[in-house]
């Protein structure tokens, strides 16, 4: 089905842009698989969330993750089978968690410290699709993820004796580990994929 939705959408842009050459179709089909992944993984993972009742608690987990990936981006599986087993457990699991269990404020700070470490050591962490090849940006990037976290942190001190806080705890585990090289090596994907382009980019 994807395949098929990537195929004909490439064919009536190439139609309609004769102009765009095979690396402008490569970047659109790029993005338009990252679209299709999102679409329906948010069908899926909302279908089960409205059946355990946990919507608000996805909603908010998926909001604060997203934040911080934004910037930090991380890995992307190669099947559709194990990033539906990821989201998951990520976000399922992390939402049942933060509904069901009370957890410790010193539990919640050293998750986000250690967090907070993984996102100074390896944001940006690109993918070979999508490897960062401009030096600026990457830097750039990890600042903004790096002030983010720290936003993070302190929301989580603030909040320390809300629910809130466990959302912001699981948001910013959860970007973490999309960023670190033990993911990367797990489902056998390459990391730090710019280094293998010779290109020097400003």
């Amino acid at each position: 089905m994807k395949e098929k939705f990537l195929n004909n959408s490439i064919k009536r842009i190439s139609k309609k842009y004769p102009d765009y050459d095979e690396e402008k179709l490569e970047v659109i089909s790029y993005g338009l698989e990252a679209l299709y992944i999102t679409f329906t993984k948010s069908i899926v993972i909302f279908s089960i969330a409205f059946i355990l009742g946990i919507i608000k608690e996805v909603f908010l987990i998926l909001l604060f993750y997203n934040i911080l990936r934004t910037t930090a981006f991380g890995m992307h599986a190669k099947k559709s089978s194990q990033c539906y087993v990821i989201s998951v457990v990520f976000f399922i699991g992390g939402a049942l968690l933060c509904k069901y269990v009370d957890i410790n404020i010193y539990v919640k700070m050293i998750i986000a410290i250690l967090s907070f470490i993984t996102i100074i050591l390896y944001a940006p962490a690109d993918t070979y699709k999508r490897p960062l090849l401009n030096e600026k940006k990457r830097k750039i990037y990890k600042i903004i993820s790096i002030i983010n976290s720290l936003i993070f942190i302190i929301c989580i001190i603030a909040f320390r004796g809300n629910v809130i806080s466990n959302y912001l705890v699981m948001g910013i585990l959860d970007a973490s580990l999309m960023i670190h090289p033990l993911m990367y090596r797990m489902f056998q994907l390459p990391y730090n994929n710019y280094k293998t382009y010779n290109v020097s980019c400003s």
